[in-house]
């Protein structure tokens, strides 16, 4: 069972690669969400998580709020991904969407192409696509080389325990093409528990190795 934690900032990542953390995914601003962390946080991170033989997903996210992204802020996102790329991310988190709430594919191509060679993770914006479309948004991700969907299964105050059904749907419809990675509320005291029950590889959380 690969554990994915995410951290904010470098403060806890000596301390979750101590207790058992397999990767690292880094944000700054949790409370929004989680956005890019600066060039000095990446930098030390990354080199600190290397020295651990542990893998770096960064955050590209320029602000909290919603994933509609403007023209100016997908620039700025391209730019922090070619940085974190240059000082070794193993990967990036990302996800835009546009007003009628499906991917924003204007947004995505040119941003995936600029993440060629690392592991492509689509975040919780997922989650805010219209649900007759999600299913439909797991092919188009898999079509354009996204690894992995960070998904709740459902809106984010609902317990994670409540949308297990509708995560067997994202699993089942995926058919190993792209991976589902369960996050949201999910904590060393129910890990076993949603990991048995979705059959899952990798897990993500803030707390999963406490």
């Amino acid at each position: 069972m690969l554990k994915e934690v995410c951290v904010e900032n470098f403060t806890n990542v000596p301390e979750v690669i101590a207790k058992g953390a397999d990767r690292v995914e880094l944000c700054d601003n949790l409370a929004a969400g989680g956005t890019t962390v600066s060039h000095g946080v990446a930098e030390v991170t990354i080199n600190y998580c290397h020295g651990k033989d542990i893998k770096v997903m960064s955050m590209i996210r320029p602000r909290g709020g919603n994933f509609v992204f403007s023209k100016e802020e997908v620039d700025m996102m391209k730019r922090d991904l070619v940085h974190l790329k240059e000082l070794g991310s193993d990967g990036v988190v990302l996800g835009c969407l546009n007003d009628t709430g499906w991917i924003d594919e204007d947004a995505m191509i040119p941003l995936l192409d600029v993440a060629k060679g690392l592991e492509i993770t689509f975040h919780m914006a997922f989650d805010h696509i219209s649900p007759e479309n999600q299913l439909k948004a797991i092919d188009w991700l898999v079509e354009h080389g996204v690894h992995r969907i960070l998904t709740h299964g459902g809106p984010l105050d609902t317990r994670v325990e409540d949308n297990l059904a509708r995560l067997k749907e994202y699993i089942e419809h995926a058919n190993d093409r792209i991976i589902i990675l369960p996050g949201g509320g999910i904590s060393s005291k129910n890990l076993n528990f949603i990991t048995s029950e979705l059959n899952v590889r990798e897990v993500h959380g803030t707390k999963i190795v406490d």
